[in-house]
């Protein structure tokens, strides 16, 4: 059985984890600005409670596909800190993960706020 010590301090080091990657981390920066645009357009433009559970879990999904991509650097660059082609390979892969994970979410929020944007119009 799990103590409640060894529960609370892997809470600790998963937080510890997050506020690394949103102190250090560029892209996590620049997701949470976005995050932020959607959520405010989301208060603004009275989307349904649907819409922001599509949205929310839009953008938990490409955050977390961030974290996982930057956990995965930063092992490559432990294993391999010299230029080698296979870990670049792997890191394209990671990114590439990320990549598709914005794409969809871009897709999913264009089908959500373009039509209240130009129902403004």
């Amino acid at each position: 059985m799990l103590s409640l010590k060894k529960e609370i301090r892997s809470f600790i080091c998963a937080f510890r984890g997050v506020f690394y990657a949103f102190k250090n981390e560029t892209h996590i920066k620049i997701h949470t600005f976005v995050a932020l645009i959607v959520c405010i357009l989301g208060f603004l433009l009275k989307i349904t409670a649907n819409e922001w559970l599509v949205c929310l879990f839009c953008i938990a999904m490409v955050f977390s596909a961030e974290m996982i991509n930057t956990a995965i650097e930063k092992i490559m660059d432990l294993i391999s800190p010299e230029h080698n082609f296979r870990v670049g390979i792997i890191k394209d892969i990671a990114a590439g993960a990320v990549l598709v994970c914005v794409i969809f979410a871009v897709a999913i929020g264009m089908i959500i706020f373009i039509p209240k944007i130009l129902a403004l119009f």
